[in-house]
């Protein structure tokens, strides 16, 4: 076990910066699961997940050793961040290869507080059967997948995957609202029983 361990992110991007290649180790060792997930669930192509995800951490090098990552929030959520932007930067450069379906819709803005708080659709969909939940929501528009999957999975506030995604939280908070209408639609029309 090394003896940076027990550091927090934060602490470990300072000492990297300084030059100990160790904490960078740690760093790696501990969000690199979770960042490739996000990727492949984003590309739905594992080779290319794994080119994005060596770009994503070589980015995130340069950043740090340039002395250009800023505490604003999670290191986990800027790696993410940095990921996204490759993605989309790779979808737009290769369109043939896979693509981010943004399903046509309009960025919606909801300013009702009560969706920053988990709905009833949410609370339903967490009772869902977790395999037939997966296949429902690999059958959304990719921008609404990427949402849920941060949401739900990744644990991250409507603020982080803003800032993530690149959009503003109304926005996030839109994306979740039809993901969840959808998911909830795709429940009813197979007359899916929920786990009580």
């Amino acid at each position: 076990m090394s003896k940076y361990a027990a550091m927090t992110d934060h602490d470990l991007v300072g000492l990297y910066e300084q030059g100990v290649d160790e904490a960078f180790d740690v760093l790696l060792s501990r969000n690199q699961e979770r960042v490739f997930a996000y990727i492949v669930r984003l590309t739905q192509d594992v080779d290319r997940a794994n080119d994005v995800f060596q770009e994503t951490f070589m980015k995130a090098i340069m950043c740090i050793r340039g002395h250009q990552y800023r505490t604003t929030g999670k290191f986990s959520a800027w790696l993410m961040r940095i990921a996204h932007n490759l993605v989309v930067d790779a979808t737009r450069s290769n369109k043939s290869t896979f693509r981010l379906d943004t399903d046509g819709q309009m960025d919606v803005i909801y300013n009702n507080s009560g969706f920053a708080q988990e709905c009833h659709e949410e609370e339903m969909l967490r009772m869902a059967d977790v395999q037939t939940l997966g296949n429902m929501i690999s059958r959304l528009p990719m921008v609404q997948q990427e949402i849920v999957h941060l949401r739900f999975y990744e644990e991250l506030s409507f603020k982080e995957i803003a800032r993530i995604t690149n959009v503003s939280i109304n926005t996030a908070l839109g994306r979740m609202r039809y993901a969840t209408l959808n998911l909830r639609k795709m429940i009813m029309e197979n007359s899916l029983d929920l786990a009580v």
